[in-house]
């Protein structure tokens, strides 16, 4: 039986869409309009080109650019050769991307013109880092290579791939933990396949959708985004910058139909329609919001003032992410509006492939009466192989069969799981995820603070945002705008807290331990959700 096996790759993604779709619009970015055959091209160049430079099976490439056609032929060009991609958030400071390059032992790096600047201090501390090679950059100097120019001087004749297992490893993504330093999640081939293909069910993706790409791609691959529409064989619309200004004339010029987004940037759309206006388009226009849980009167705002479907999802970096929806489903479809906006706002009920559950610290099933707190836990086929070179945290969150999110939720009767609280004190601000514990770690490196809390808060635009619990050292003054001023110094600034404040004494348990629980509860208790 043996014989007909055949290894799920990300690379047939591509293969079916250019065989199916060949002269069909792919990708549309500023200007430029590729179809599903010139993309292929360009990703055969792409392999010819890393092949030459000495790139092989196992070898890391790492990508440092917004949303953009050479961002999205980077996922193939990359996977061809059997090679890892390591996608880099764009948000994050120089020696930021000097640890996670050196970490991941990256051998070439490809970077957008306008965030070079963020290398050019790095680049004599990168150990393994080969060539840099330059988006949209016309001439090279003695360090960087021209993209464009350089792809130009290969085939696009299909590339000789290597022999390769669908548990291969396909991408690096580096995220935030508990311990501050970023985490090398290892998914495979597999991992991302099965993903693309659970999640485009629940999305229902199909070959009539146009999608506009506002979530980053580097963010856990674009939530497999570039995966799951080639497959299909979507028109892909890229966008750089994620301004309303920017993403209602792609919607009207493009017809789109979906749009994955965190929280926050839904929110600027609705701040933008209600100021400026919104035409009703024609099609039918659905969004996938993940991120920070919104509350039901938000959910509603969505589906009555833009009349666009919300589709709530949750998941995590590890799992490649998704794991659940908030869908309504057939036996939920005569509930009143009202009842479906407050189902919508949860985190919802599995996806198919993977086995959720919430328990208690003995690892029992909690109570399904949306009273009892527990911690979220998923066994799937999506999960990573692991954090690279760490087998300790590995180890901590993959217990018993079960990945360990580390969010904490209730459960009510019909199944349906809503966020509580978390047990990580991860801060999720704008979509990105903030260590609190990396935060606290510059505070307590300024000599006038002796001891300091960093919570989450809730925020207009980010959802929620870094707040600092300081108790000042003896002897010593600082002020508010000076700890924030240091921490951006050291931090990128998305990760700074936006407020300090100062008190005499932090609460802590027998042990000593600072209770956040109780710090967070004075600015959440008034809110529909204690995780905003």
């Amino acid at each position: 039986m043996w014989r007909l096996y055949v290894p799920l790759l990300l690379s047939q993604f591509l293969d079916r869409a250019v065989k199916l779709y060949g002269k069909k619009t792919a990708l549309i970015d500023d200007g430029k309009s590729f179809t599903y055959e010139e993309v292929n091209d360009r990703v055969n160049q792409l392999s010819h080109g890393l092949r030459h430079l000495g790139v092989t099976k196992g070898d890391r490439v790492a990508y440092l650019a917004p949303n953009s056609s050479e961002m999205f032929e980077g996922f193939y060009g990359v996977f061809q050769l059997g090679a890892i991609i390591v996608p880099l958030n764009t948000r994050l400071i120089p020696s930021d991307y000097a640890y996670i390059l050196n970490h991941s032992e990256t051998k070439i790096l490809f970077v957008d013109h306008e965030l070079l600047q963020h290398i050019e201090p790095i680049r004599d501390q990168l150990k393994t880092v080969e060539r840099i090679i330059v988006h949209g950059q016309g001439e090279a100097n003695d360090w960087t290579i021209s993209y464009e120019a350089w792809l130009s001087r290969f085939e696009k004749t299909p590339v000789d791939r290597p022999e390769m297992d669908e548990r291969d490893i396909a991408t690096l993504l580096y995220t935030s933990g508990t311990t501050g330093k970023p985490k090398g999640v290892m998914l495979s081939h597999r991992s991302n396949y099965l993903h693309a293909l659970t999640t485009m069910h629940h999305l229902r993706i199909s070959d009539r959708d146009t999608f506009l790409h506002i979530l980053p791609m580097f963010h856990v691959n674009g939530w497999g985004s570039p995966f799951y529409y080639t497959a299909n064989g979507a028109t892909q619309v890229c966008l750089r910058r994620v301004r309303p200004e920017d993403i209602f004339p792609k919607i009207y010029k493009y017809k789109v139909t979906v749009m994955h987004m965190a929280p926050t940037v839904l929110n600027s759309l609705l701040q933008y329609a209600a100021t400026y206006g919104y035409k009703k388009q024609e099609q039918d226009i659905r969004i996938v919001v993940a991120g920070s849980a919104p509350p039901p009167a938000f959910v509603k705002r969505v589906e009555e003032e833009l009349e666009w479907e919300f589709i709530q999802v949750y998941g995590m970096t590890e799992a490649s992410p998704l794991i659940t929806t908030s869908i309504i489903r057939d036996t939920q479809l005569k509930l009143p509006k009202e009842e479906k906006y407050r189902l919508k706002a949860k985190a919802g009920y599995e996806f198919i492939g993977s086995d959720v559950r919430v328990v208690n610290e003995y690892g029992e099933d909690i109570a399904h009466n949306g009273q009892e707190i527990g911690e979220i836990i998923v066994r799937s086929n999506t999960v990573m192989e692991g954090y690279l070179n760490n087998q300790q945290g590995t180890d901590e969150v993959i217990r018993d069969g079960y990945y360990h999110t580390g969010d904490m939720a209730i459960v009510d009767e019909e199944g349906n799981i809503e966020v509580a609280d978390r047990k990580k004190d991860i801060i999720i601000s704008g979509g990105e995820n903030i260590s609190s514990i990396e935060v606290e770690g510059v505070l307590y490196d300024h000599p006038a603070v002796l001891e300091v809390a960093v919570i989450s808060v809730p925020h207009a635009k980010w959802g929620e945002t870094p707040q600092a619990i300081v108790v000042k050292r003896e002897g010593h003054e600082v002020t508010e705008e000076e700890l924030i001023a240091f921490s951006r110094s050291r931090l990128a600034h998305f990760k700074a807290p936006t407020k300090v404040v100062f008190t005499n004494e932090l609460p802590k348990t027998a042990s000593g331990k600072i209770q956040k629980v109780h710090l967070r509860k004075e600015y959440w208790n008034e809110k529909e959700k204690f995780v905003n």
